[in-house]
């Protein structure tokens, strides 16, 4: 059993009974041949479609595909995804960080971000100059900055808070 939603409109529960695919529990009365790694042509109520699959990410169970001039965009759980999601364990690798720290001493040359701001995991925070270089500090997580510690010009030391994270 694999669930598959599109666009975030969309379900459909995907199975497979006695050698024949069923979508929703209806037999899929069609055919999907394979012109390449990335290219598919779709018979479906005697209709051909060329499908295109623009982007796969397997750790996310998700993917795009292009389908004429529109393009879908898909996400997928199985029966194990599901069991976690009612065990309430969906959720064990979203990274809880609370702050950032000098991941080295130096000098703050800027900050990039500022208290209130939401910031995406490897957006850039700062720029820290430490031993003649500029090392740009990213958010190791999706964050929203409750406060700054440092101003630029400010000397930090190793595992000094810069950043607290809400």
């Amino acid at each position: 059993m694999l669930k598959i939603k599109v666009n975030n409109k969309f379900n459909f529960e995907l199975s497979s009974e006695r050698n024949q695919t069923l979508i929703n529990g209806l037999p899929f009365q069609g055919d999907i041949l394979k012109v390449n790694s990335r290219s598919f042509n779709v018979l479906y109520n005697n209709k051909s479609f060329n499908a295109e699959l623009i982007e796969f990410d397997k750790q996310k169970k998700t993917c795009s595909v292009k389908v004429g001039n529109n393009i879908y965009s898909m996400q997928m759980t199985d029966q194990f995804d599901e069991l976690l999601h009612q065990l309430g364990m969906d959720n064990l690798n979203i990274v809880k960080v609370s702050e950032i720290k000098a991941p080295m001493p130096g000098l703050v040359l800027r900050i990039l971000a500022s208290e209130g701001e939401v910031v995406q995991k490897g957006g850039n925070l700062l720029v820290l100059e430490a031993m003649k270089m500029e090392n740009i500090i990213k958010a190791p997580a999706d964050v929203i900055i409750k406060s700054v510690k440092v101003n630029p010009g400010d000397k930090v030391e190793k595992n000094q808070v810069m950043m607290i994270f809400s």
